[in-house]
C-alpha cells in the first residue's frame, strides 16, 4: 500500500525484454533505498513493483504482461523520468489517500495551462472509469495522490501547486500524454457492496438503475 505522496523522481535505465514480458531497471535518484529489501514494493509511475535485485543506485523489477497492458510502462524509454514511493509502514503519515498500486487504467493529458502560481490539468479517463471519478474525490495519477477539482464526463480537473510540479513528474506532461490512473479503493469495493449477491452472476456489468431501487437508493 502506499499514499500517493511521492518521494523521489527517478529514471528508467535498463528494459530488459524477458520471455514475453519485461525486466526492468530503475535509478532511484535521491529516493533512500537503506531500508528496502528484495520483495519490498515500490511504487513505479503509480504502478507497484516487486523488487527483484538492488544493484546500489536503483532497483530491478519484473513487469509482467498484465502490467505492461494495463499500465504506461511498456512505453516508456530508458531515461524517461517516472515517480517513486516505497510502500507505507505503520508508522508512516498518510498524507494523501489509501493507493494499491493497481492501476485500473490509462488516461490521457488533454490541457495544461498556467493558474496563478499552480497549473490546471484537464486530463480523459477511459469512459469505463469515469462513474468512479467525483468532485473533490481523490485520483492516482501516476502515482501522485490528487483532488479532483471538476467532473465533466469522463474529464477532470486537476489543480497542482509548485511544490507538486517540481517534485513528480507533472512538468512534463503535454496534450496526448498518457498517464497511469487508480481510482479510489473505497468507490470499486462500494459498487460491488451495493451489487450484492448480483456480484456472482457472470457477465454482471455492474450497478444500474434497478439495482439502486431494489436497494433503496432511489424513491419513486
Amino acid at each position: 500500500m502506499f499514499t500517493g505522496i511521492i518521494q523521489a523522481v527517478g529514471s528508467i535505465a535498463t528494459l530488459q525484454p524477458a520471455g514475453g514480458d519485461l525486466r526492468l531497471r530503475v535509478h532511484s535518484g535521491k529516493l533512500d533505498l537503506a531500508d528496502v529489501q528484495l520483495g519490498d514494493s515500490i511504487a513505479t509511475n503509480g504502478v507497484c513493483l516487486t523488487v527483484t535485485e538492488l544493484p546500489g543506485d536503483g532497483y530491478w523489477a519484473d513487469v509482467s504482461r498484465e502490467t505492461l497492458d494495463f499500465t504506461t510502462l511498456g512505453g516508456l524509454q530508458p531515461g524517461s523520468r517516472v515517480n517513486l514511493e516505497k510502500a507505507l509502514t505503520p508508522a508512516s503519515r498518510l498524507g494523501g489517500h489509501i493507493v494499491s498500486g493497481h492501476i485500473d487504467g490509462v488516461g490521457e493529458v488533454v490541457s495544461a495551462v498556467e493558474d496563478g502560481r499552480s497549473w490546471r490539468y484537464v486530463m480523459r479517463a477511459p469512459d469505463g472509469l469515469a462513474k468512479y471519478i467525483a468532485h473533490k474525490g481523490s485520483i492516482c495519477v501516476d502515482g501522485t495522490s490528487l483532488t479532483v477539482n471538476a467532473v465533466h464526463g469522463a474529464e477532470f480537473e486537476l489543480n497542482i501547486i509548485p511544490q507538486t510540479r517540481a517534485e513528480t513528474v507533472f512538468a512534463e506532461y503535454r496534450p496526448g500524454s498518457p498517464v497511469n490512473l487508480e481510482v479510489d479503493v473505497i468507490a470499486r469495493y462500494l459498487e460491488r457492496l451495493v451489487l450484492g449477491d448480483a456480484a456472482a452472476v457472470p457477465g454482471q456489468a455492474g450497478v444500474s438503475l434497478a439495482t439502486l431501487a431494489e436497494n433503496g437508493y432511489l424513491r419513486g
